[in-house]
């Protein structure tokens, strides 16, 4: 084959891509139209694949039982939250980068990150109150007999 005719390796394979999109959708054309309707009626159309029972309990046995593990995530995040400019996903840092923004003259970017700052000092907000439900969670997990492992 005379070296003119020859694509180079990318555009071939991306050129090999699209036939072989193409054939699959021309073939899968017929058999959709072939398919059967689904039925109006009957025990399938009732319940979907996705449908779960509705809940009989609150699930306290599965809450007092991964209690440990929330309290660490909300500490983790927390800790996180109220680090230094040096930590990542700090408020600190993105009140340096707001300030950053602004003393650049970004007033798009620093709009923009008001926004995340915003959301993210609502979110401190947010896991204290539920830092404190989990204590009262504890404690009635406790009185239960519903501890941790149980």
């Amino acid at each position: 084959m005379p070296a003119v005719n020859r694509l180079p390796s990318g555009r071939r394979a991306g050129a090999l891509g699209t036939l072989a999109l193409a054939g699959a959708l021309l073939a899968a054309a017929p058999a959709a139209q072939a398919a059967p309707a689904a039925p109006s009626s009957g025990p399938a159309a009732a319940t979907s694949p996705t449908a779960l029972p509705t809940p009989t309990g609150d699930g306290a046995k599965n809450i007092c039982k991964r209690l440990p593990s929330t309290e660490g995530h909300l500490t983790n995040a927390l800790n996180r939250l109220n680090g230094d400019a040096t930590v990542a996903g700090s408020v600190a840092r993105l009140e340096q980068r707001v300030a950053n923004a602004k003393a650049a003259g970004h007033t798009e970017v620093e709009t923009y990150l008001n926004g995340r700052l915003t959301a993210r000092k609502a979110l401190v907000g947010t896991l204290k109150s539920r830092q404190g439900d989990l204590k009262s969670v504890a404690t009635w997990c406790a009185a239960h007999g519903k501890g941790a492992g149980k």
